[in-house]
């Protein structure tokens, strides 16, 4: 990353949760010193943009970081509205030796927390699934995943926010929009957001294309008198 950055490992993503929270702590009340960026990943916290690496690195060596997980509840909600529906729901279900809905339940009573972003832009990998419910990657991957798709890979849970191959196992789908360019910031998922996922049912036929539920006798009979038998459809 060059000669201004700092890379630190650590040995598990609760220890990256803990590291980099207290980074953006001491950033924010300016114990840290210059940093541009603070990225966490899976095992690793970068820091980019340093103006003098080797002090803050004599500077890492005298902290006592939080222990791992002591930070998992810290940070915003964000509900997720799911329709699970996904096309993998079935073979998931069939893995974790339960039903569909059952499989549904199970999801959607963790919390996550958002480990770090990768892959694709506003793309969070979300951490919060129990170690015994990891599901393997799809021997084939998908060449178009649609946007929106929640999906599981390994313990991890992920929410495409633009359509893109990918070979995680698909539950289901949300209407959230997690990547807007013009919003500031761009990504609705970041690192140390908390996450919950709640069912919700598929959208139904728009009552709005059966005029003989929206309109009442009186209605339809008006809406006739203002056209011709040529222009109704």
């Amino acid at each position: 990353m060059g000669r201004t950055a700092l890379l630190l490992e650590v040995d598990s993503d609760d220890e990256v949760a803990a590291l980099y929270r207290e980074l953006t702590m001491r950033q924010e009340d300016g114990r840290l010193g210059p940093v541009a960026e603070i990225v966490p990943a899976a095992r690793t916290v970068l820091l980019d943009g340093v103006a003098q690496v080797e002090p803050l690195v004599r500077q890492l060596e005298g902290w006592r970081v939080p222990e791992a997980g002591s930070a998992a509840a810290v940070g915003p909600l964000v509900e997720v509205p799911t329709v699970y529906d996904g096309a993998d729901l079935a073979e998931v279900a069939a893995l974790w030796g339960v039903s569909a809905a059952e499989a549904v339940r199970l999801h959607a009573g963790c919390e996550f927390r958002v480990a770090f972003c990768g892959f694709a832009p506003g793309f969070a990998y979300l951490t919060g699934l129990p170690e015994r419910l990891a599901v393997p990657r799809r021997a084939t991957p998908r060449t178009r995943v649609p946007t929106g798709s929640v999906a599981l890979a390994g313990t991890y849970t992920g929410v495409y926010p633009s359509a893109s191959p990918g070979g995680w196992q698909l539950l289901g789908r949300t209407g959230l929009t997690l990547w807007d360019p013009a919003a500031e910031p761009p990504a609705l998922l970041r690192p140390g957001t908390r996450v919950r996922f709640v069912p919700e049912e598929p959208p139904t036929t728009d009552a709005r294309h059966t005029p003989a539920e929206r309109h009442t006798p009186d209605e339809l009979r008006t809406s006739e008198e203002h056209h011709t038998p040529g222009e109704r459809g």
